[in-house]
């Protein structure tokens, strides 16, 4: 075994901007001020570090965003909590090839073509040997018998784009070793991709809506539209097939990063002339945001579910982003970022903002997974040129391959076990 590789982001909690008599000042207070700027020239925005405990948020220099609320009961699911003074968001990778990957592409059938990278000739697997390790304690091991016990009876769906797409599947390839192979089935129609646990009457599911709203792009399938629009308040549209779910991960985001303006449809689709007005893409993230939350307090009980919401998924667009040449992105890529000062584009950090007002709103608790900043370091996790195409190539792209490389999506396995295994420490250690 080789030894272990440590790539530490403890000085990045060293990037003040205020002094420390000030910030001690502050500590309990929201701050606003980290979040602004904008950049149209960037598809995902700057991360940020989310603490759990004031003794964390009065120990750090580094500008906080306080979401979650702490609960005076014990959160469903809860069989035990996570060290005190943890935050299992704030790590560094450590290369391990004793335990990773937790399971073989070639093993999983779920995983679908576009993020299959080994099977589309990527030539290494080094993005598979990295485990997330947080400062002062680890997470704990992913447990396929206790979620599938957990799961017994119940119903688990993942609400959002193809990003949280991807960490359904990954899911789904953790547990499904575990279960026979007469046991389960996955079966899509439409939007909603249903993975069936047949011992344990329970399922895993996937609904397309990468906005939770209504829109022109909700065809699970046939949805690159560049004109896209999104109907007011409408998330009921979409949350008829949502109800009694049991533990419900949404995410959304990629999709509203259009520009500085977004369009709302202020009536229907189906209206001959159509109602429609531009907005800042801010406001209109943030109706969406409040109709989620919204959906959540009618629908959720918080005696028995929980609810998760995944922040951005950092993509790798700019080489000139972690200081190599410019005109280059994730593809070639095989090590991750070491630069422990690395935040990825400094930009759209005012949907951040936005985020941290409408979930810290929340009568019913929302865990947030904030999985951009340890992602932000895995430039050479993404499928890249390694995936099933949706359209032939020009002869001009296959000769230029930075030209159609997918630093978007992560191959699995990959990035997004992690993810589910952040998942599985929030919804069992809280």
């Amino acid at each position: 075994m080789k030894p272990e590789t440590y790539l530490s982001s403890s000085a990045i909690l060293k990037r003040a901007r205020f002094s420390p008599y000030l910030f001690t000042l502050l500590a309990f207070i929201v701050f606003v001020a980290i979040l602004y700027g904008e950049d149209l020239n960037c598809i995902l925005g700057q991360p940020f570090q989310l603490y759990s405990s004031d003794s964390e948020q009065q120990s750090s220099n580094q500008p906080i965003l306080r979401i979650e609320k702490k609960n005076k009961r014990p959160l469903p699911f809860a069989i035990g909590k996570t060290k005190e003074g943890c935050d299992v968001f704030g790590g560094g990778w450590v290369r391990d090839e004793l335990n990773r990957p937790l399971y073989e592409e070639s093993e999983c059938p779920y995983i679908q073509p576009q993020i299959t990278c080994q099977a589309h000739g990527r030539p290494d697997r080094e993005y598979q040997y990295w485990r997330w390790q947080p400062h002062g304690c680890s997470l704990p091991s992913f447990n396929a018998t206790l979620m599938l016990e957990t799961l017994r009876g119940k119903r688990m769906m993942f609400v959002g784009d193809s990003l949280n797409r991807g960490m359904y599947i990954s899911l789904v390839c953790l547990l499904h070793r575990s279960i026979p192979k007469n046991a389960k089935s996955m079966k899509t129609s439409d939007s909603l991709t249903v993975f069936t646990l047949k011992d344990y009457n329970a399922t895993i599911e996937f609904y397309w809506a990468p906005f939770l709203l209504e829109s022109n792009s909700d065809n699970a399938v046939v949805h690159r539209i560049q004109d896209r629009i999104v109907r007011k308040n409408s998330i009921t549209k979409h949350g008829k097939f949502w109800k009694n779910v049991d533990i419900m991960v949404f995410n959304t985001y990629l999709w509203w990063m259009t520009g500085l303006k977004f369009k709302i449809l202020q009536g229907s689709f189906e209206d001959e002339e159509k109602d429609i007005v531009e907005v800042a893409t801010e406001d209109a993230y943030r109706m969406a945001m409040k109709n989620m939350v919204k959906w959540v307090k009618k629908n959720m009980d918080p005696n028995k579910s929980r609810v998760f919401f995944v922040s951005m998924s950092p993509s790798h667009q700019k080489s000139v982003d972690w200081g190599e040449e410019e005109g280059r992105n994730c593809y070639n890529q095989t090590t991750i970022i070491e630069d422990p000062n690395y935040w990825g584009s400094d930009c759209r950090k005012s949907i951040m903002q936005v985020i941290r007002e409408v979930l810290s709103k929340s009568e019913v608790p929302i865990t947030f997974l904030n999985i951009t900043q340890l992602s932000s370091y895995r430039r050479d996790a993404h499928t890249s040129i390694y995936k099933k195409q949706w359209s032939p190539l020009t002869p001009e792209q296959l000769a230029n391959p930075v030209s159609y490389a997918d630093c978007v999506h992560w191959c699995l396995p990959g990035l997004q076990d992690t993810w589910n295994e952040l998942l599985f420490a929030k919804l069992f250690y809280p």
